[in-house]
């Protein structure tokens, strides 16, 4: 899962737009226009970025770099939302007038891929629903309520420097603003007639109560003084502990409990009882551009309801091989009940979870060659979550610094292990790390000759759809070779196809949230306390969880276009290469790349 983050390019970013011979001679002019166009193309992506930035400063600091302004900056306030609006229109109009035929074909791929991304954006503030995501933005999921935490507890902020503690002291009064602005915000909504679903503000009150429960000195705010380097002075340490004990007790804790009180007293009577975006004032036209942004079609929900259903009739057939395969006397639903209760299927203690993992990154990578003709040098490390791990799903994975140095990182729930079956782990490690998002996000970060829109980039469809194909090369790769760890490939391979059905359910169809939840623990063997947890996510972030299915099918869907076009000449390890060499792609631009590779071979 990786909480990617494309998810968040309207909730995370925040303003600082505020701030600022006669053969070679006559083709010479053909290549200086290609040089010309290539430069204006780069440097236009390098103000994006930059502007970008100053407008997300957390995730510049996630890749190691520092910010160009502001530390924190409230992805709430007006003058953020002014600012984005004005940046992308300028960067719509700059990018038209470079001619694309001009351009090399990497470079061509990143025009495509912006001006995807410009008119998606413009699209989203022109429809209205930028307004209205911004006047219901709570996010039980992905908030910054949870997020920030993770940041700054160990998930991303820099902690190496005096200035590094300095600048973690103005991170948390920014955060403070954020915590005030979202009240600000939800009193705007209710008085408008914007409210949201009542399951999401009472898992948001849980955080919460969870996170005041903690005393300060044991807070995610403050883990950083724990690990404070040698190289900050004795008075210094004395100093930032002071400050930093100062600011929890004195700001963040109160900014919580001002959260708590209003949450729970005047905005919980009032939230609307059905779960989907159907029932939110301009919710429909929200879910369309939710579903399109994450899955950068432009499929309907109903297609995608439809589509679904399909998946999971399919899959339970395969699940129903293996039921008989092992002998299982009862039915499929018994044989989810069996792995739901059974501890034989369940570890007991992180160790032994964390050795399982290793074990399995180990079988894995002797295979790897066979498939792919590139790994990334950084390394892959699976870690414990860092905060509120009872609140929260299994874990995602973080890219390191693009320096092939820092690992990439699995942050996984080591929470509630009676809920983590043996059986899915060899896929989870496939999706999650070698060769999934490990492979996807670190091997374009360490390409230096990339432009950092396709080195960094995000796109859901692509980024989980690769996670799950990735799932699904585990037979080639010498996994599953344990009827059980193939029924956990087929458990987890269902999660994604229910996705699609309770997604569009919850936000389309009018589904209750008890509904959504049966259906899922109809057809996987999550255990009742996982499953509820999925369905809060989807209720909270619509339409990211459809992107995956929909992204490996396309993946699948080229591979098999590539083999049947190009016969003996195919290569998996060549078509593995073209689809991850320049970044996270929209499905179209996707599509369109490899069918050229196509032709071309």
């Amino acid at each position: 899962m990786k909480m990617i983050d494309g998810a968040k390019a309207f909730s995370r970013r925040a303003t600082l737009g505020l701030f600022g011979s006669t053969m070679l001679l006559a083709a010479a002019p053909t290549f200086a226009r290609i040089d010309d166009a290539s430069q204006r193309l780069r440097t236009l992506l390098d103000d994006s970025e930059a502007a970008d930035a100053r407008l997300d400063p957390l995730s510049t600091a996630r890749k190691g770099k520092a910010a160009a302004g502001p530390l924190f900056v409230d992805p709430l306030s007006d003058a953020y939302g002014a600012t984005l609006l004005a940046n992308k229109t300028a960067e719509l109009a700059r990018l038209e007038a470079i001619d694309r035929a001009a351009l090399p074909p990497v470079d061509q791929i990143a025009y495509d891929v912006f001006a995807y991304r410009l008119r998606q954006k413009l699209d989203y503030f022109a429809s209205g629903s930028f307004e209205v995501a911004r006047l219901a933005p709570l996010n039980p999921s992905f908030g910054l309520q949870v997020e920030f935490p993770d940041f700054v507890a160990g998930a991303g902020a820099p902690f190496a420097t005096l200035a590094d503690y300095e600048d973690g002291l103005n991170r948390l009064d920014g955060f403070v603003g954020y915590l005030d602005s979202t009240v600000v915000r939800l009193k705007q909504g209710v008085a408008q007639g914007y409210l949201q679903p009542r399951s999401i503000v009472e898992n948001i009150l849980k955080q919460v109560d969870a996170l005041l429960a903690v005393p300060v000195d044991d807070s995610p705010f403050f883990k950083s003084i724990g690990r404070m380097p040698a190289t900050v002075s004795a008075t210094d340490r004395v100093r930032l502990t002071g400050a930093y004990r100062a600011v929890i007790t004195d700001r963040i804790y109160p900014a919580y409990r001002r959260w708590q009180v209003y949450l729970r007293e005047t905005y919980l009577p009032r939230a609307t009882a059905a779960p989907g975006r159907w029932a939110l004032k301009g919710g429909d036209a929200l879910y369309a551009a939710e579903l399109a942004r994450h899955t950068t079609t432009a499929r309907s929900a109903d297609d995608i309801h439809r589509l679904g259903i399909s998946e999971v009739a399919r899959i339970r057939g395969e699940m129903e091989k293996v039921r008989t395969a092992i002998g299982f006397p009862g039915d499929l639903k018994a044989f989810f009940e069996h792995i739901r209760t059974d501890p034989s299927y369940y570890y007991k203690t992180p160790d032994q979870l964390l050795a399982r993992f290793k074990a399995i990154e180990a079988k894995i990578w002797v295979s790897i060659p066979k498939l792919f003709h590139d790994r990334p040098k950084a390394p892959f490390a699976v870690r414990p979550l860092p905060s509120l791990g009872d609140q929260r799903g299994t874990g995602y994975y973080r890219a390191g610094e693009p320096d092939g140095v820092s690992p990439g990182v699995l942050y996984f729930n080591m929470s509630m292990l009676s809920t983590r079956p043996i059986p899915t782990l060899e896929t989870l490690t496939l999706h999650e790390g070698i060769p999934g998002h490990h492979f996807q996000l670190t091997l374009v970060r360490e390409d230096l000759s990339l432009p950092p829109l396709l080195r960094f980039g995000e796109a859901t469809a692509y980024t989980e759809g690769w996670g799950l194909y990735a799932e699904s090369l585990g037979r080639e790769l010498g996994m599953f070779t344990d009827p059980m760890q193939w029924f956990g490939h087929l458990d987890m391979e269902m999660l994604r196809a229910v996705r699609l059905v309770v997604d569009t359910g919850l936000h389309a169809k009018r589904w209750e949230r008890q509904q959504a939840i049966d259906y899922m623990i109809a057809n996987t063997s999550m255990a009742e306390k996982d499953v509820a947890v999925e369905i809060d996510r989807y209720i909270a972030f619509p339409g990211q969880a459809c992107a995956y299915k929909i992204g490996e099918l396309k993946f699948r869907e080229l591979r098999n276009r590539a083999s049947a076009a190009l016969g003996a000449k195919f290569d998996v390890r060549d078509y593995h290469r073209q689809v991850l060499n320049t970044g996270a792609l929209p499905m179209d631009v996707l599509d369109a790349k490899i069918t050229a590779w196509i032709a071309a071979a």
